[in-house]
C-alpha cells in the first residue's frame, strides 16, 4: 500500500511538472496560446511577438528547474546531516553568507555583474558554512576541534548564531551607502526572471556535482539517520558523510543564490511533503524532493506572473506566502521526527 501511495505521489508530481513547464512558457504578461506555442517551438511564423518573448520564457523556465532541483535536494540533504527537520539550507549560513558578501562586494568593491555576484556569493557561501561548522565541532574548555562534536543540535544553534550575526553585519554595510541598498534589494529578493544561458552554464557544473554528490552519500545518509553511533557500527565515516553532504548543500544552494537571490521555503517544505508520501528511504526523498521542488518553484513563478499582472510578483514572495501556512500545516500533521 505505502508503495503504491508513492509510485501514485511520484506520477502526479511528474505529470505536474510537465503542466508546469508548459504554463511557464505559456503564461505572463502577455498569454500565448498553446497551439501558437506548439506552433512557435517547431520553428512555424504564427507571430512575430512570439519568438523573442518565447526565448526568454525558456531561459526563465530552465533556470527555475535547476533551482527547484537544486533548492529541493540541498534542503533534503540538509534535513538529514543535521537530523532537524526545520532545517534548510540556511541552516549553515549558505544564505546569509552568501548575502554577506554579495552586499560588501557591492559596497567595498563595486561588484555589478551577475559574474561577479556569482563568486562572491559562492564564495561567502562555503566560506561560512565552514565556520559554522567549526563553530560546532570546536570543545569548550580545551580549545581544540573535534570534528565528531558537531552534533545536529550544535550545527543548528551554531547556524542560527552566525546567521544573525551575518544579517547584522548586512544591515551595518547598507544602511549608510543607500546605492548599497537600491543594487542589493533587487538581488535579495530572489527571482528567477534576470537569468542568462551564460550564467546558468557558469553554475551549471556546481550544480551537477552537488546533485552526483547527494546522490552518492545517500546509502551513507540512510545510516546517519540511524545515529551516530549505529552508523558508525555499520562502518560510516559519520564526520566525512556530514561534510560532504554540507559540502553538497553548499554548492547547490550557493550556486542557484547567486543568480536568484535568496529563495525560501523550497528546501524547507518540499522534503517534508516527500516523507509524508514516499518514506524515509534517501534513496527515493532526494530525486523526488529535486522533482518537487522543481515544480513548487515553476508553479510559484507562474502564479507570480497571473497575479501580478500587467507586472509580476517574484517567486520568492510567492513561496513566502505558498510556504508558510503549508509547512505549519506540515508540521502540526505529520510525523516528522522520523528522518
Amino acid at each position: 500500500m505505502k508503495h503504491k501511495k508513492a509510485w501514485l505521489f511520484i506520477a502526479i508530481s511528474f505529470a505536474m511538472l510537465v503542466v508546469s513547464l508548459v504554463l511557464s512558457l505559456s503564461v505572463g504578461a502577455r498569454d500565448i496560446p498553446i497551439s501558437d506555442l506548439i506552433a512557435t517551438l517547431r520553428g512555424e511564423s504564427v507571430n512575430a511577438l512570439y519568438a523573442p518573448i518565447l526565448t526568454k520564457r525558456i531561459i526563465r523556465t530552465v533556470l527555475g528547474l535547476l533551482a527547484g532541483l537544486a533548492l529541493g535536494t540541498a534542503g533534503c540533504v540538509m534535513q538529514s546531516i543535521t537530523r532537524n527537520p526545520i532545517a534548510d539550507p540556511s541552516i549553515l549560513g549558505v544564505n546569509s553568507g552568501a548575502a554577506l558578501f554579495v552586499v560588501s562586494g557591492i559596497a567595498f568593491f563595486g561588484a555589478k555583474t551577475p559574474g561577479q555576484y556569482i563568486a562572491l556569493a559562492l564564495a561567502g557561501a562555503g566560506i561560512i558554512s565552514v565556520l559554522v561548522f567549526g563553530i560546532a565541532s570546536f570543545v569548550p574548555g580545551k580549545g581544540a576541534v573535534s570534528y565528531n562534536n558537531a552534533n545536529p543540535i550544535r550545527l543548528a544553534l551554531a547556524g542560527a548564531a552566525v546567521s544573525t550575526a551575518c544579517s547584522s553585519l548586512i544591515s551595518t554595510v547598507m544602511l549608510p551607502r543607500t546605492n548599497v541598498t537600491q543594487e542589493f534589494r533587487f538581488w535579495q529578493v530572489g527571482s528567477i526572471s534576470g537569468g542568462t544561458w551564460n550564467n546558468i552554464l557558469t553554475v551549471l557544473p556546481l550544480l551537477v556535482v552537488g546533485m552526483v554528490l547527494a546522490i552518492l552519500l545517500t546509502p551513507s545518509l540512510n545510516a546517519l539517520a540511524l545515529g551516530d553511533d549505529i552508523a558508525t557500527g555499520l562502518g560510516v565515516n559519520v564526520t566525512r558523510t556530514r561534510a560532504l553532504g554540507a559540502l553538497s548543500g553548499v554548492l547547490l544552494c550557493g550556486a542557484i543564490t547567486a543568480l536568484t537571490g535568496p529563495i525560501g521555503f523550497v528546501g524547507l517544505m518540499v522534503p517534508h511533503l516527500v516523507r509524508i508520501f514516499c518514506g524515509v528511504d534517501l534513496r527515493v526523498q532526494i530525486p523526488v524532493s529535486a522533482m518537487d521542488g522543481a515544480l513548487l518553484l515553476i508553479l510559484a513563478d507562474v502564479l507570480g506572473r497571473y497575479i501580478g499582472r500587467p507586472g509580476e510578483l517574484e517567486v520568492g514572495i510567492v513561496t513566502a506566502f505558498l510556504g508558510a501556512p503549508v509547512f505549519i500545516l506540515v508540521v502540526r500533521k505529520a510525523k516528522v521526527g522520523k528522518l
